[in-house]
């Protein structure tokens, strides 16, 4: 767990803990109940991640944009999403696709022994690699590669979070999980739906279970930019 205090990273005003500790009692109302992920949001100071005029609205509970069209994911789909890995399964080794500004890299980073985190967009990965640097959390490997293919070398991993929604679900990132437990959680859809779906494998078998309706970017398939 990160220490504000010594990274001097506390805030004021809108950016403030006390604003802060707002923001987790919404998560709290939503059903968020882990006690590892709700402290690891708690210390996390979600307003570095974004550019300055946006700033005082970090802990609203909304996402909001960071460039290139992508977006910052809305704290409570960070808590859901982080909590459906964390109280599932070992955290020995995380897949993270589409790393954006780095805010659910940060919490994840937190909770997990290593994470592998991919980012299509160049210039986005290197404000998040800013971002983790400024936080010290040094068990992150990044790759800047089409998200869709995954991390194969370094695979299995117990955990996927996918923070772009395909169409359908990409076989490879399913072929990365650990045979014994390994899940993956990923929105699915178009514009008109998106699915939150939590996937478990167990040797060649796949579950899946319905976390809640969701509204990602895209994930695009070999579209690399700088």
């Amino acid at each position: 767990m990160l220490v504000a205090d010594k990274l001097n990273l506390n805030g004021i005003g809108m950016t403030s803990q006390r604003t802060r500790e707002r923001l987790l009692g919404r998560l709290i109302d939503q059903g968020i109940s882990s006690i590892e992920v709700l402290d690891v949001m708690r210390s996390t100071p979600r307003h570095i991640f974004l550019d300055e005029a946006l700033a005082h609205r970090a802990y609203e509970d909304v996402a909001l944009p960071i460039g290139h069209n992508q977006t910052i994911s809305q704290p409570y789909i960070v808590a859901r999403m982080t909590e459906a890995v964390l109280t599932s399964g070992p955290m020995e080794s995380v897949l993270e696709i589409g790393t954006g500004c780095g805010y659910q890299t940060a919490i994840i980073a937190q909770l997990a022994k290593k994470i592998y985190s991919v980012e299509r967009i160049k210039s986005l990965l290197n404000r998040a690699k800013k971002n983790l640097r400024m936080l010290r959390l040094r068990n992150i490997d990044f790759k800047h590669d089409d998200g869709s293919l995954g991390w194969k070398r370094k695979s299995p991993f117990d955990a996927i979070i996918t923070t772009a929604a395909p169409k359908q679900i990409p076989s490879e990132l399913l072929q990365q999980l650990n045979p014994v437990g390994g899940r993956l959680v990923i929105p699915v859809g178009g514009d008109d739906r998106q699915d939150l779906k939590l996937i478990r494998r167990d040797g060649d078998e796949y579950s899946e279970s319905y976390l809640c309706s969701v509204r990602f970017v895209p994930l695009l398939v070999g579209q690399l930019l700088n």
